[in-house]
């Protein structure tokens, strides 16, 4: 499992070496991101790309209170209506809701 796909994609982040960052981050992530946008065209779909810093993890997925939350918490707890979830789990909802705002 990935441990937060905000700083797995921040490529950048990852090594020291900030010409080899940015060479991998450039190359890959571009061409990926290309190759969606043709496949989603091909098909017929949307693409939707959130906001590199928008809070999925730190949202409330029943109520929208937001709130910080470290890394090392696999379960959200809201402190404003008690909803108890794992943290990717509300993750996806809150990015399934940006998707339909």
């Amino acid at each position: 499992m990935v441990e937060g796909w905000r700083g797995f994609l921040a490529i950048s982040n990852r090594p020291r070496d900030h010409k080899l960052a940015s060479a991998i981050a450039d190359c890959g992530f571009y061409e990926f991101k290309r190759q969606l946008t043709y496949k989603c065209e091909w098909y017929g779909s949307k693409l939707v790309i959130a906001d590199r810093f928008y809070p999925s993890s730190q949202i409330c997925s029943h109520c929208g209170h937001q709130q910080k939350m470290p890394l090392h918490k696999r379960t959200y707890e809201c402190s404003n209506c008690g909803l108890s979830a794992d943290r990717d789990l509300n993750a996806a909802v809150n990015l399934e809701n940006y998707v339909n705002k």
